[in-house]
């Protein structure tokens, strides 16, 4: 299995995270193409910047995931079977799942469906208070939002997007369990991608499951992959229809023709 992981942030930093945590988490025969936005902001807060963000990793799920022969990928890029958003609050989610005919999570549904196997009610700690906003809306548009104990965050200016789980693990833990005891939480979900791999190093100190982003995003996409459930050519995450466009870059154009050519094609 083959799964392309993207960070939706411009930081190397955080990819380095991202990338050690996803192959703690793969399983031995899942190779990972792991991969940072060409373009957008150092991390994302904002609706706005999940805006941004959502084009760039669009760019790169065209270039990497589209499955046109050697010709439509460029540098020789290989097809992969199933792409992780690696940003909480899942920039471009779920209008991506539009964009090819493979399996594509984000890791904010991965971590909410992992977070409702394992208990009724979770949290949500994040990084920074104004982030919470559109973490709120992510939650609702899943559906999640009647199980939602409470998003808690760090209020204070961070030195460095990179060294955010070392400069605030104590303040992270006490969140955590703050919004076990005050909350009524039963799972913890660790939310974004500089927080990855934080919740192995505070194992066994919080009192409920704590889920990690990254490592939920993997192995959910791993088992819907392994699921072969089929795609999307009919409702509402079908291939957008066929219609006149201008000004999309060759690798996001040829991607969305090929979409839309699988659309027509009959199904058996």
């Amino acid at each position: 299995m083959k799964l392309l992981v993207i960070n939706p942030n411009i930081s190397d930093d955080v990819t380095a995270l991202i990338q050690a945590e996803a192959q703690r988490s793969a399983g031995p025969d899942t190779e990972l193409i792991v991969r940072t936005a060409g373009h957008g902001v150092e991390y994302i807060e904002t609706r706005f910047e999940s805006l941004i963000a959502a084009g760039a990793v669009a760019e790169l799920i065209a270039e990497y995931a589209h499955d046109g022969g050697p010709h439509s990928r460029p540098h020789g890029s290989a097809a992969v079977d199933g792409v992780v958003v690696a940003a909480f609050g899942d920039p471009g989610m779920p209008a991506l799942k539009e964009l090819v005919d493979i399996p594509v999570i984000g890791i904010t549904e991965a971590a909410l469906c992992a977070a409702a196997l394992q208990g009724h009610r979770f949290s949500i700690i994040a990084i920074s208070d104004r982030i919470q906003a559109w973490y709120l809306d992510c939650v609702e548009r899943f559906g999640f939002g009647g199980r939602l104990a409470s998003i808690r965050s760090i209020n204070q200016s961070l030195n460095s997007i990179g060294s955010v789980q070392a400069d605030f693990k104590k303040t992270l833990l006490a969140l955590s369990r703050q919004a076990v005891a005050e909350d009524g939480a039963d799972v913890v979900i660790l939310a974004g991608a500089p927080l990855a791999g934080l919740a192995r190093e505070l194992e066994g100190q919080i009192a409920v499951p704590v889920v990690d982003g990254i490592s939920a995003g993997i192995r959910m996409t791993e088992a819907v992959v392994s699921l072969k459930s089929g795609t999307h050519r009919g409702g509402s995450f079908a291939a957008p229809p066929v219609k006149a466009r201008r000004g999309l870059s060759e690798n996001l154009d040829a991607a969305l023709a090929a979409a839309q050519s699988a659309h027509l094609s009959p199904t058996t």
